[in-house]
C-alpha cells in the first residue's frame, strides 16, 4: 500500500484573480510561505520517502519549505506541472468567465482544450502516469509527497474516486492543502481531501505491536479512512 500525500502549492499573489498558469516568475507570498511552513510542522513526524514537485517556482518553494527538517532533495516532475492553458495563460478570471469555452470547462472538462495549451483529459492523463509510476518505484510501503496545482490535484483524485473527469470541479483544493490517497493492488482509498489543519496521527507507522493485532489494524486503515 503506498501512501501518496498530495499538496497544493501555497497563495502566490496571482491566486484567485489571475489564472497564472504556466506563467515563468510566479513565487509564494507572504502567506504562502507561512502556509507552507505550517503544513511542514505538521508533517514533520510522518515518515516521507520523497518529495516531488511540479517544476513551476510556486510548487518547488512549497516543496522546498516541506524538505527543510528531512534529509530529502526535491525532485521535479514536469508531469505534474500545471495544466498548459495556452491564450488564457495569465488573464484574470473575471475575463475568462465571458469566454463560451468557460461553461465547457465547468460543465464538460473532459471536452475542454485551451486555445494554444492542451486539453483537461491530457493533464489528468500526464499527472495520473507520473503518480502511478512513482507508486511502482518506490515501492508498497512507501509514503510520498507530491506538490502540484489545484486541477492537476482534482484530476488525480477524481481518478482515485473512480468518477469521470466531468465531475472534478466537485472536488475542492485549497491552497496548501493535503490531500491522502492510499494505492492498493485492488484499489485506491482517498483518505482525506482539502485538509487545512488538524491532526495527521494516522499516516504515522502503527506501534508495534502483536503481529496479528497490527496486521488487522494496516486493513481497517487502509480502506476507512475518513475524509477532510
Amino acid at each position: 500500500m503506498t501512501t501518496l500525500l498530495l499538496v497544493r502549492h501555497g497563495l502566490t499573489s496571482m491566486t484567485g484573480p489571475v489564472l497564472a498558469g504556466w506563467t515563468p516568475g510566479v513565487h509564494l507570498d507572504d502567506r504562502g510561505r507561512e502556509q507552507a511552513a505550517a503544513l511542514a510542522e505538521r508533517l514533520r513526524d510522518v515518515p516521507v520517502k520523497a518529495i516531488v514537485a511540479s517544476p513551476l517556482e510556486r510548487c518547488q518553494e512549497t516543496a522546498a519549505a516541506l524538505a527543510v527538517h528531512r534529509d530529502i532533495s526535491v525532485t521535479t516532475e514536469d508531469r505534474l506541472g500545471e495544466c498548459k492553458y495556452g491564450d488564457w495563460t495569465g488573464q484574470e478570471l473575471k475575463k475568462l468567465v465571458k469566454d463560451p469555452l468557460w461553461k465547457v470547462v465547468q460543465a464538460h472538462p473532459s471536452a475542454a482544450a485551451f486555445p494554444n495549451g492542451e486539453a483537461l483529459r491530457d493533464t489528468q492523463a500526464r499527472a495520473v502516469n507520473a503518480v502511478r509510476e512513482r507508486n511502482a518505484a518506490l515501492g508498497d510501503d512507501a509514503t510520498w509527497i507530491a506538490v502540484s496545482h489545484g486541477d492537476v490535484i482534482k484530476s488525480i483524485v477524481a481518478d482515485a474516486l473512480g468518477v469521470h473527469l466531468d465531475m472534478f470541479q466537485r472536488i475542492q483544493i485549497d491552497p496548501c492543502s493535503l490531500t491522502v490517497i492510499r494505492y492498493t493492488q485492488l484499489r485506491p482509498f482517498v483518505v482525506r481531501t482539502n485538509d487545512v489543519g488538524g491532526s495527521v496521527a494516522d499516516l504515522l507507522p502503527p506501534k508495534r505491536r502483536g503481529r496479528r493485532r497490527a496486521s488487522s489494524d494496516a486493513a481497517v486503515g487502509g480502506g476507512a479512512g475518513s475524509s477532510t
